[in-house]
């Protein structure tokens, strides 16, 4: 039976390794391809951005707080995939002498990795062409990549499928039609969904192989540092929530009440929540993945940590 599950493993990296040479993509001919970004069309679908939740903005308004939005999803994930394409090729070295298919796996996730950072940054150029100026991104990744490099792998690896996973979910709500949707953004995620979705393979191969290396204490201590993960990423986001509502404020032409400046804020925090912490860890594969590696009391533990961030 070991045998067989072993083989089993060596098959899913061999697959996707084969499914990352025949999804591979380029930034310039496949994404971009010489278009900019329309400041008259929505940049992250309704059900990401949740602009229909902020009743007092006009069409337009809600519009507008859905590029603030996206231009803040390219950098959130040109933030995330730093340490993402650090841990990988950390994890490399195991197999470096040993599975060649898996090293070729993680090396073509490191490379793919790059090529996501590259593709976002190139988004955040175009947004800011097409926005007014004075957005501000206030955390730095090579600080923030440092910082999460400092939990355990087993942690680290727990963080990465989680938002693996949700770009599953984010392409998914992308392809609903929406004609007033960017169709460079919607290209966005598409081409983002395409190799992540082998990345979420590799990251459940990782951490699962991981996990059996770590004592029990080691396990116990890697759910608590995952938990610190989950709340230093929403502390970015709450930091960067109350930034993205002054700046709309500041440029959307009319002047918000306080009350309304408040549900700015509120709005974009549970909006941001949404897109990169709960709707990675509420996935069906995670929670599936989580369980099998943990006990009842350490599931509860992270549940209990989630819970506040649904509100």
């Amino acid at each position: 039976m070991q045998a067989v599950m072993e083989q089993e493993q060596v098959n899913r990296y061999a697959r996707s390794v084969a499914a990352s040479k025949r999804v591979r993509w380029s930034i310039d001919e496949d994404v971009i391809r010489h278009r900019s970004l329309d400041a008259g069309q929505k940049f992250l679908p309704d059900g990401l951005s949740k602009v229909k939740e902020f009743d007092f903005l006009s069409d337009s308004e809600q519009r507008y707080l859905s590029q603030v939005q996206g231009r803040t999803y390219a950098n959130m994930f040109g933030l995330v995939e730093r340490f993402i394409n650090a841990k990988v090729l950390e994890l490399s070295q195991d197999h470096w002498l040993g599975d060649q298919t898996a090293l070729e796996a993680l090396v073509r996730f490191s490379d793919e990795e790059l090529k996501h950072q590259e593709l976002f940054r190139r988004v955040e150029r175009l947004a800011g062409e097409a926005m007014p100026e004075g957005y501000t991104f206030i955390p730095g990744p090579d600080q923030v990549a440092g910082a999460v490099l400092q939990r355990s792998t087993w942690a680290v690896l727990a963080l990465t499928l989680d938002i693996e996973l949700f770009t599953q979910m984010h392409y998914r709500q992308s392809i609903e039609p929406d004609e007033n949707l960017s169709p460079l953004f919607k290209d966005v995620f598409l081409y983002h969904w395409k190799e992540e979705s082998q990345h979420a393979i590799i990251d459940e191969l990782e951490w699962v192989r991981w996990d059996e290396k770590v004592s029990v204490a080691e396990r116990d201590r890697g759910v608590d540092e995952f938990i610190e993960l989950v709340g230093a990423v929403d502390g970015i986001l709450q930091m960067q929530a109350i930034e993205d509502a002054k700046y709309f404020s500041r440029t959307s032409g009319r002047r918000f009440s306080q009350e309304e400046r408040e549900r700015l804020e509120t709005g974009l925090l549970r909006a941001y929540r949404w897109q990169y912490i709960l709707s990675g860890a509420q996935h069906p594969h995670f929670i599936k993945v989580l369980t099998s590696l943990v006990t009842e009391a350490q599931a509860n533990r992270i549940l209990a940590a989630l819970a506040p961030l649904e509100k």
